[in-house]
């Protein structure tokens, strides 16, 4: 049941096949690059949608968005991103994260580019600032450090006892495992937390890192955000409630799945404010004049009848700052 709106000050989906609808030659054509679940996508994309149509677009109507679903690792997504950018598509959006957003902005100067990034776009060279990009480039800012340290924060206030915590990453995503480990270390040394690396790209990894989880027992799991894993979510659902170990996530897919609790930002909200930024692109705003948005919105899901499956007592005060708590 939702709770209350959780906003903080700090700071995507499986397969699902290219749609390219039929193009009127006055139609603008947007560009749509992303990975993961097709059922966790859904939601996104209708989101994107409810962005563009309050802007005065309608896809099939008056614009066209073809979707493009990248899962093939970089040289994929260097082909389809050169293919838009062959064509000439009028607006390419990358949700994705950094990768994403760079490849895009490597291969051209002129489409405008609507990225979502983790990390300061600044820093990555997609801006120039984030009040005045100055390029072909703007979008939203997700804050991914920030998020990392607070749903690490948010899990040791749910294992108070916990000493040493599990990290599961994706070896093969360096674009969120490289970061997800140095923000975790950095972080888990301020609460006083052990870290244990555990890495898996396949299902049988997925497996492996599990036992390896039983064998050596820590107090709790932590798990990148990754689109393979997010596809795995019922494994992880099944494995933390054979072991009763405690994780944690960062979207509210896998605590629907029957995880026991995430915390991220809102990713509809998200994708509704690029659907956004789009339309305006696509009525002549320039990328170069709309400010980097930041992430406002975020939350936390907690899976009570999880928690009460692995004995775990999730205290009152947490559940009180809980966006959803499945009963």
């Amino acid at each position: 049941m939702r709770r209350r709106e959780f906003i903080a000050g700090l700071g995507g989906a499986a397969a699902w096949p290219v749609v390219a609808r039929a193009q009127q030659a006055s139609m603008p054509v947007v560009g749509f690059v992303h990975i993961g679940p097709a059922d966790v996508i859904a939601e996104f994309v209708a989101a994107f949608r409810k962005g563009l149509n309050e802007v005065g677009y309608v896809e099939g109507k008056n614009v066209t968005v073809e979707y493009h679903r990248v899962a093939g690792g970089h040289d994929q997504l260097q082909a389809v991103i050169a293919d838009l950018v062959h064509r000439q598509v009028d607006v390419i959006v990358t949700p994705g994260g950094q990768i994403h957003a760079l490849t895009a902005k490597a291969a051209t100067a002129t489409i405008p580019i609507i990225f979502n990034i983790g990390e300061d776009p600044v820093q990555f060279g997609l801006v120039a600032s984030l009040a005045r990009p100055g390029g072909n480039a703007t979008g939203i800012n997700s804050f991914g450090r920030e998020v990392v340290t607070k749903r690490l924060r948010l899990l040791n206030d749910l294992v108070p006892k916990a000493a040493r915590i599990g990290v599961l990453v994706n070896p093969t995503n360096t674009a969120t495992a490289e970061p997800t480990i140095r923000d975790v270390r950095e972080a888990a040394t301020t609460i006083g937390l052990q870290v244990q690396i555990l890495n898996a790209a396949t299902i049988d990894e997925i497996d492996a890192a599990f036992a390896t989880l039983a064998r050596e027992r820590p107090d709790a799991l932590y798990v990148a955000p990754d689109s393979f894993f997010t596809s795995r979510r019922e494994q992880f659902a099944t494995l933390t409630a054979r072991d009763r170990i405690p994780a944690a996530y960062s979207q509210r897919e896998f605590v629907l799945a029957g995880g026991l609790m995430s915390y991220g930002t809102d990713i509809p909200d998200m994708f509704h404010q690029m659907g956004v930024y789009t339309g305006k692109v696509l009525k002549g705003a320039k990328p170069a004049d709309l400010p980097v948005l930041q992430a406002t919105k975020f939350q936390l899901v907690i899976n009570l009848k999880t928690a009460n499956a692995i004995g775990l007592a999730v205290p009152p005060s947490l559940l009180a700052l809980a966006d959803e708590v499945i009963e």
